[in-house]
């Protein structure tokens, strides 16, 4: 355990050092309200940060033509209201392109793939202008639901993209998971943990998991604890087995693991710690970008505008032969 402890930190020490952005060219007066969002992301309120963020990103992709992209909406993937996904994809044709599949965050109790007229939208948006068939998809909510109904969801729609990617001209061996926060959760928990995933395996060429949580603890001084238990459950007994950590032992998905800069508390330590159990568990380690000065909501806010540093990695890893 101490050799483990030993390699665990020093990866972490080696990641330290800042990922690449382009926020600079976004304009002014975004970049002047995202540093002072970042300087108060992790002390000041959290929703009221999210509010702002939302408030400050949507009208620069709002202004963004369209044209390019054709949305198909509310097609359903399961019975329950919440079990519906939108497909986005490029006018021109395409021939045997990979699937991006977004999962949105929400802390497990909220949250939707469209926030807004433009925000999650602008995530499957972007990917289609670059050749991909993405869909974003919504998923049953705590505590109405509870683990592991979002796992369950994120296989419901693998499934379906095995089903019908080739008749929009895409991959079905090709099929990428991205998820954000707590969807990131939902994805590695169902990449992850075989309890969740169809006889045949998870059926995904690889994931992408922003800013997720990975263990599962219960600290009273994190805002999302409540939320957390919520859909995991108050039973810390259980708590181990619902860990994504302890589950990634054998995993032959290829993974990219992304943290913000300036982070939800905790969440960017999940990462590295995943990241570390990667390289020592799976035998392999995972991609890795700390996006520099960024925080967990403009991560992803951030599609579809100027700064098109995260996406461009992102496209690398699912186009790149592994």
């Amino acid at each position: 355990m101490g050799m483990r402890r030993t390699i665990l930190s020093a990866i972490i020490v080696v990641m330290a050092g800042p990922g690449f952005a382009q926020t600079s060219l976004l304009p002014e007066d975004l970049q002047k309200t995202l540093r002072e969002t970042n300087a108060i992301w992790q002390t000041g309120n959290l929703l009221a940060n999210v509010k702002k963020m939302e408030e400050s990103f949507t009208p620069l992709l709002l202004a963004k033509p369209k044209g390019d992209v054709i949305v198909e909406s509310d097609i359903s993937y399961g019975s329950d209201p919440k079990q519906k996904l939108d497909i986005y994809r490029p006018k021109a044709v395409i021939k045997e392109a990979p699937v991006v599949i977004f999962v949105h965050g929400g802390a497990y109790v909220m949250g939707d793939r469209n926030v807004n007229q433009a925000i999650y939208g602008n995530i499957p948006t972007w990917f289609a202008r670059q050749g991909v068939l993405a869909l974003s998809m919504s998923y049953r909510l705590a505590p109405a639901a509870t683990y592991p109904s979002g796992a369950d969801d994120v296989s419901a729609v693998v499934a379906w993209a095995k089903k019908n990617a080739a008749r929009y001209g895409a991959d079905p061996d090709k099929i990428f998971l991205v998820g954000h926060s707590a969807g990131a959760t939902h994805v590695a928990t169902y990449a992850f943990n075989k309890k969740v995933q169809p006889a045949s395996g998870p059926g995904i060429a690889g994931m992408v998991l922003m800013s997720g949580r990975y263990r599962l603890n219960f600290d009273p001084k994190d805002p999302s604890g409540k939320f957390m238990q919520a859909y995991f459950g108050t039973d810390p007994a259980e708590y181990p087995d619902r860990s994504v950590i302890n589950h990634i032992a054998g995993s032959t998905v290829p993974t990219f693991v992304v943290i913000a800069e300036y982070d939800n508390p905790g969440l960017d330590v999940s990462g590295a710690e995943i990241y570390a159990a990667l390289c020592i568990d799976g035998k392999k380690c995972p991609r890795f970008t700390r996006l520099k000065d960024h925080n967990h909501l403009s991560m992803v806010h951030s599609f579809d505008t100027a700064d098109e540093a995260l996406g461009r990695e992102i496209l690398e890893f699912v186009t790149t032969k592994k």
